[in-house]
């Protein structure tokens, strides 16, 4: 007999429950009463609070891994976010301190040749601008590089100033550039003007005082001289032209055991710091050449009747 046609319902003689029909309709019924009771004379809230209390334990654990894994979720991205934001904010502060020392190198920049432009209007010389390149390689010498050359019609002997006074000579001049001996240097050295007293010395340049000090030498012990007293070019070598402020006496030293007074100088150039520069054109340029001496006369003699020279 083929399985599918079995009966399987159970044999009446086994006792049998009320029917599914029956069980929804009564549950259904209980659950309208219920929910008509809650609304109306709201008998459930105790149940339901009490159930509450007893499940919150329960809710609570259940809830913890959630928060945790959304707190170190949070965690890390404001991690992520505040390190992108330092990153950010040091970027930011780099290129604002560039800035910030761009614009201070500018405006002395900018200062530095309004006081060369000034300059020139007063210097009644041809000058040209230059700029200073770097400082020589020598270690033992004060000497400069300037960016103009043989193709600038740059002299060998041209002084050279910035805003301040003289700051040296220049001593070698290549096609581009030149090579400008500081006044500072010990083997450079220059015609003064006391511009106090009128006195005439020389200043030279003292490598065995500080950087950038001058010496005025061969000066008597007893010579008027003060500290604060102005050196300027006195103009009698021909070729820085006169006025030009050269140094300051700084210090004086009287000496018994000697017959010269050892006297300090300080430069009024930037002879440390010049980053522009004027380059004037020698003086002895611009005097005339000595005139050429004129023919010997010829010496009148004697002569006889024939025109001949008489002994």
């Amino acid at each position: 007999m083929p399985l599918g046609t079995l009966d399987r319902t159970p044999p009446p003689f086994f006792k049998q429950g009320p029917s599914a029909v029956s069980k929804l309709m009564v549950c259904s019924a209980l659950a309208l009463f219920l929910m008509v009771a809650d609304a109306r004379f709201k008998i459930t809230q105790p149940v339901r609070a009490g159930v509450g209390a007893v499940l919150y334990p329960l809710q609570w654990l259940a809830v913890r891994p959630v928060l945790l894994a959304r707190l170190g979720t949070d965690y890390f991205q404001s991690l992520t976010t505040a390190q992108r934001s330092e990153e950010d904010a040091r970027r930011k502060l780099a290129a604002q301190s560039l800035r910030a020392n761009q614009v201070e190198l500018l405006t002395l920049e900018n200062e530095q040749l309004r006081k060369i432009l000034a300059l020139r209007a007063r210097v009644p010389e041809t000058a040209q601008a230059a700029e200073v390149l770097y400082d020589a390689a020598d270690p033992y010498t004060r000497k400069v590089i300037i960016d103009k050359g043989l193709a600038q019609d740059i002299a060998i002997g041209s002084p050279v100033i910035d805003e301040a006074g003289v700051i040296g000579q220049v001593t070698r001049v290549h096609p581009l550039i030149s090579e400008v001996t500081l006044v500072s240097d010990r083997d450079q050295s220059i015609p003064v003007l006391n511009t106090r007293t009128g006195a005439r010395g020389v200043a030279y340049g003292d490598a065995s005082a500080h950087a950038g000090a001058m010496e005025l030498r061969f000066m008597a012990s007893n010579a008027d001289v003060q500290p604060g007293d102005l050196l300027t070019t006195s103009g009698v070598d021909g070729v820085y032209p006169p006025s030009l402020p050269v140094a300051k006496i700084e210090k004086v030293e009287r000496r018994p055991d000697s017959a010269f007074a050892r006297i300090v100088l300080k430069p009024q150039g930037l002879v440390e710091g010049a980053r522009y520069v004027m380059v004037l054109r020698p003086s002895e340029v611009k005097i005339p050449n000595r005139p050429a001496p004129e023919d010997a006369p010829v010496k009148r003699g004697r002569f006889d009747a024939r025109g001949a020279a008489k002994p």
